[in-house]
């Protein structure tokens, strides 16, 4: 039986050809999600300036493995050269979901970006699982939705979006961290 990882390496060039080959005007490269998050694919480094001048992106927070980035997207070190600071939560591809850590830093990361009313770009390798997790974390603790509601508000934006069994579950327990915290402050 071959790894989740193993799997995702071996499926990435041709899911990733799949995603260019189907996009179209219902289902965009990204769609932005509120005022302070958009949601999307593998940001090729030809969309820097469009993000960065149109979108008023200045954060990106990366749901890809190391391999995934190697050709089409920019290194840490060239969002910079951009003003963009990138923040790698490393996921595997196909279900996975991230750790509770990641997601919360995930979501501090883009509280922080907001503070300065600045966008940031959310991606994965297609924008419809790993980054989309995160995504509905964010706006299930900015808009203090439940899980359900926060999920059909991101899809409402990104109608491409699926969520897996095991992210599912991860946006579950979220949101458990996320009521434990407030019964804790509110003490």
């Amino acid at each position: 039986m071959m790894s989740s990882s193993l799997f995702a390496r071996v499926a990435f060039y041709p899911s990733l050809l799949w995603g260019i080959v189907t996009e179209s005007s219902t289902k965009r490269w990204y769609d932005r999600i509120d005022t302070h998050i958009l949601l999307g694919a593998l940001p090729f480094k030809s969309q820097t300036k469009e993000l960065v001048e149109n979108e008023n992106v200045r954060g990106v927070v990366t749901m890809n493995e190391d391999y995934e980035l190697r050709y089409f997207s920019n290194s840490k070190e060239e969002w910079a050269s951009w003003g963009v600071t990138q923040l790698h939560l490393a996921t595997v591809d196909f279900n996975n979901a991230p750790s509770q850590e990641m997601l919360r830093k995930g979501v501090e990361f883009i509280e922080e970006m907001n503070q300065n009313q600045n966008s940031v770009y959310v991606h994965c390798k297609a924008g419809r699982g790993r980054s989309a997790t995160l995504a509905t974390c964010y706006i299930m603790k900015a808009k203090r939705l439940q899980p359900m509601d926060a999920y059909q508000y991101v899809k409402s934006k990104r109608p491409h979006i699926l969520i897996a069994s095991r992210q599912w579950a991860a946006i579950e327990l979220f949101y458990k961290n996320l009521l434990d915290q407030d019964h804790h402050d509110a003490i």
